[in-house]
């Protein structure tokens, strides 16, 4: 059984932000509709705590990296505009799910800054997680933040891990994959051009409508290193977490207005 309330795929360029959309609303306008929709979701389902998984945490190399501070606090900037955010951290799901996953054999770390608790007690806020939680329950949060150090499978066996630990819980626990896709869609953007992005973003929408999130693990390495997605390693957590026979993907949109890719998809 699916243990948590709520879980979807989604993005986390800046501009998705209605406060940082700037003088061109509709650059992302289809994906904020479909954040927006999830966020509506999201509410329904009441969650006590959600779990974001993000690739722009603060990393450990060859560990997942778990937050375990008292709170986290960010700011994402675009457009000559800023948006802040403050969330406390669920330390206590913080813990089990790192005790889990050790127990699993998986490298993690529980990560903090300055003091034990108190208000120094803080790690900064990334805006892969910033930007899907603008549109969600204010509520208690986990941050997760993968290594490109470690397989894909031990990706998907941290997702087992991470299942195993929300069971365990007596909280609502929602899910959140925070995944931009490829970035070489541009070649003025700042990774440049490549076909590759194109080809890597048509077969992952076609992987998410067709609940085969775990084959995105059979991707080339030259194939990913030309597109340069960063949603793949985030998604496969979430397939070792929900599984196959447990997930009902509902796909919601694709667009890619600027160098990156931007899906937005339900797992229901």
């Amino acid at each position: 059984m699916n243990p948590f309330v709520f879980s979807c795929i989604c993005p986390h360029g800046g501009e998705i932000i209605p406060e940082l959309q700037g003088a061109n609303p509709k650059r992302m306008e289809v994906t904020r509709e479909s954040l927006t929709m999830l966020g509506k979701e999201m509410e329904e389902a009441k969650p006590d705590a959600l779990i974001v998984l993000t690739p722009h945490g603060t990393r450990i190399n060859g560990q997942f990296s778990v937050s375990g501070s008292e709170r986290m606090v960010g700011t994402v900037d675009e457009n000559e505009a800023s948006f802040n955010m403050e969330k406390v951290v669920d330390r206590e799901l913080s813990q089990s799910i790192a005790e889990h996953a050790k127990v699993a054999g998986i490298p993690v770390g529980v990560i903090n800054y300055g003091t034990s608790s108190g208000p120094i007690s803080c790690l900064p806020l990334d805006w892969g997680a910033i930007v899907p939680l603008r549109f969600m329950p204010d509520v208690p949060i986990v941050v997760i933040t993968p290594s490109r150090d470690l397989s894909f499978e031990k990706h998907l066996e941290f997702g087992e891990a991470l299942r195993e630990a929300v069971k365990k819980s007596e909280k609502r626990i929602g899910l959140i994959a925070s995944c931009d896709w490829s970035h070489a869609h541009d070649k003025m953007g700042p990774y440049g051009y490549d076909p590759a992005a194109k080809q890597l973003d048509e077969e992952v929408v076609g992987l998410i409508k067709n609940n085969q999130l775990e084959k995105m693990a059979d991707f080339d390495e030259d194939f990913i290193d030309a597109a340069k997605p960063d949603g793949i390693w985030q998604t496969l957590i979430l397939a070792g977490a929900i599984r196959e026979e447990e997930r009902k993907v509902e796909f919601l949109s694709y667009e890619a207005p600027t160098y990156f890719g931007l899906i937005c998809a339900v797992i229901r």
